[in-house]
């Protein structure tokens, strides 16, 4: 195993509230050196709904936010969050309709890309999270980017993997949803359902992987259960209607990048297409420091290539934030 990626094992005591002395200190030698930090599976009410997320690391520790995409939650996270929580305090949520959260009927809550950003600013507000690096993919970039508008001031860093800032890169996969946004009838809305269903979501996993034996088959499982649920297909479908509301803020998200720099590494599954590679240069024309490294997978890129990709993501980590 790459020594980076080990590294990134070592000096993992349990983390987690009342847990401190720890913050980006030297990693443990010794018996603590094989330690494998606790991920602690949390909840909070935000607007009289469950909020569900994952927590680990030392209560004091800088905080990365993992945002993930559709139609998963924080479940993609699982396997790089123990890499990361021995020096960094991580939270990881599930969207409102997404994961372990409640999926309020379509009637009484809003499935909007602000109500989504409104619940996740709340919900790293009672955390208490002050100043924070975001991952974000996918869905997560938009809900990450509109909560970076809300307070820049909080945006430590970013690590990006396959979500979308810039209009490059909205390619074929988004045709039948352009015309959704143009019409918006339900002849339109019916023709998205394919989208919701277990051959697609089993194609966001496999398409464009080097080794489908790398990918357990308990992702499609898990997310084609939860898609399955009676009005999350509904659910789905109003927030990718009103996926069009984040192309007119494409501008002020790069106004954020250029005005604020934040240090950011791009690690883009270049063979993915929802959100093919043309997608991932353009932030270099606003963040011309950013880390771009095209990884040779898919969407859903740490499902394949997580040896790849958490030692880069450590070693960006550990320099914008440790050294």
């Amino acid at each position: 195993m790459n020594r980076i990626l080990m590294a990134a094992l070592a000096g993992s005591l349990l983390a987690g509230p009342g847990f401190a002395e720890t913050t980006c200190g030297p990693a443990s030698t010794g018996p603590a050196a094989y330690s494998v930090p606790v991920v602690h599976y949390r909840s909070a009410q935000i607007e009289g709904i469950k909020v569900f997320y994952r927590e680990a690391g030392p209560a004091d520790a800088p905080v990365l936010l993992l945002l993930h995409g559709f139609p998963t939650s924080s479940h993609m996270y699982r396997n790089l969050i123990p890499l990361l929580a021995d020096r960094y305090h991580v939270i990881a949520p599930d969207y409102p309709g997404y994961g372990q959260s409640d999926a309020p009927d379509r009637a009484s809550f809003d499935y909007t890309f602000t109500h989504l950003t409104d619940i996740v600013d709340a919900l790293v507000t009672t955390l208490g999270a002050t100043r924070y690096s975001m991952y974000v993919m996918d869905y997560g970039a938009p809900v990450g980017y509109r909560l970076a508008l809300r307070h820049p001031e909080r945006v430590e860093t970013l690590i990006v993997q396959n979500g979308n800032a810039y209009l490059e890169g909205l390619e074929t996969f988004w045709d039948p949803i352009r015309a959704y946004w143009t019409e918006g009838t339900q002849a339109r809305r019916d023709a998205l359902n394919g989208l919701v269903s277990a051959e697609t979501t089993v194609f966001q996993y496999t398409d464009g992987m080097g080794d489908v034996a790398r990918i357990s088959p308990d992702n499609w499982t898990v997310d084609q259960a939860l898609l399955d649920r009676p009005g999350n297909r509904d659910i789905q479908l109003d927030l990718l209607y009103d996926y069009r509301t984040n192309l007119p803020l494409y501008p002020d998200f790069q106004a954020f990048f250029r005005e604020r720099q934040p240090p950011t590494l791009i690690v883009w599954g270049k063979n993915d297409f929802i959100f093919p590679e043309p997608g991932a240069h353009p932030y270099l024309r606003d963040l011309p420091k950013a880390e771009l490294h095209l990884i040779d997978s898919g969407h859903f890129a740490l499902e394949d290539r997580l040896a790849e990709m958490a030692p880069l993501i450590r070693d960006f980590l550990d320099r914008q934030l440790c050294d």
